[in-house]
């Protein structure tokens, strides 16, 4: 009996420290256009994207044991159908939705031809998609604008139902759409993980067999899982084209892909905040080292290897392992 009040307690005392730790971050972000420049605020929406990114890529392989190379192909969905509906003169809002609901479709239907299989098939798959959309996207010029992409789209303003018309070409006001978007879409998938349904996914992650012996669908799991995955790159995207206001080819290009697995596998593909965590270090490093150095990938490439190699639970992993003892 006193183990487990023992356990209860630091149970509770672990609880109020990640939410005291969350309400500080959300604060810092909220007042964080108050006292930095528009790059700052700018790097931070980067740093979302990513991170939006990341959890896309972190559902399928941290809960579902998936590796997929093509996210990078709902990322560029995501921005080009926001792009286009943008051109055509409509508000922000719209566009966002139309965005993600074109990356939903099309995950749903390469998720059919995806989730028979598993490993290295899976992620092989994965990428013979990615580079089918990054081919479309280079060729359809009618509808992509090819090798020069969209060009000009509009950071149009916010309206509802006309209710109000919040004006979102400045840099300060697109930082809060999208940081509130983010913060959102991180408290569904947090619901998500922790529902039925996301331990269904852990459990096919840690044995499909004995999933499958109590009677639910591996494959239909799976599906489900990929489609929520292609949704949260397409709001990824969706958000990443009135930031840049500019979308290419190259969004849908494989590389891509590779940013938000490191990011994961940086931050720790086992941890919730694992990829909040993985973004930001992975974004700072790269851009500090862009900076300092035109081989800039090779020591980004072995800063990462060390990383990754020293720290196997990511940063998260150790962070709790550290942190762990210190809380009893």
């Amino acid at each position: 009996m006193t183990g487990l009040k023992d356990t209860l307690a630091l149970s509770i005392k672990r609880h109020r420290s990640q939410l005291c730790w969350l309400g500080a971050f959300i604060i810092f972000l909220f007042i964080l256009p108050l006292f930095s420049g528009d790059y700052i605020l700018y790097m931070v929406m980067r740093m979302a994207i990513l991170c939006l990114l990341s959890y896309s890529v972190n559902l399928l392989l941290g809960n579902t044991g998936l590796l997929s190379f093509g996210q990078a192909g709902f990322y560029a969905c995501g921005a080009y159908a926001c792009g286009k509906v943008l051109l055509a003169g409509t508000s922000l809002l719209p566009g966002i939705i139309i965005g993600v609901a074109v990356a939903a479709i099309v995950a749903i239907i390469l998720a059919f031809f995806c989730v028979r299989h598993t490993a290295i098939y899976f992620a092989m798959i994965t990428l013979a998609f990615g580079m089918m959309i990054f081919s479309l996207a280079e060729k359809w010029v009618k509808f992509t604008g090819g090798d020069d992409g969209l060009i000009g789209i509009p950071r149009a303003s916010l309206n509802f139902f006309y209710i109000f018309n919040i004006k979102m070409n400045t840099i300060p006001a697109y930082y809060y759409f999208v940081i509130v978007a983010t913060l959102i879409a991180i408290y569904f998938i947090y619901r998500i993980l922790h529902s039925p349904l996301g331990l269904i996914f852990q459990g096919i992650r840690d044995s499909e067999t004995r999933v499958s012996f109590v009677g639910i669908s591996v494959r239909k799991s799976r599906l489900i899982c990929f489609t929520i995955a292609g949704i949260y790159a397409g709001l990824g995207g969706a958000l990443f084209a009135p930031l840049e206001q500019t979308i290419t080819p190259s969004t849908s290009h494989w590389i891509t892909s590779t940013d938000p697995i490191i990011a994961t596998l940086l931050g720790g593909m086992y941890s919730f905040s694992g990829p909040i965590v993985g973004s930001v270090v992975y974004f700072l490093l790269k851009d500090i080292i862009v900076r300092l150095t035109m081989n800039w990938m090779l020591i980004l490439g072995t800063i990462i290897i060390i990383l990754v190699l020293a720290f196997r639970g990511g940063v998260m992993g150790a962070f709790h392992a550290y942190i762990s003892p210190r809380l009893k």
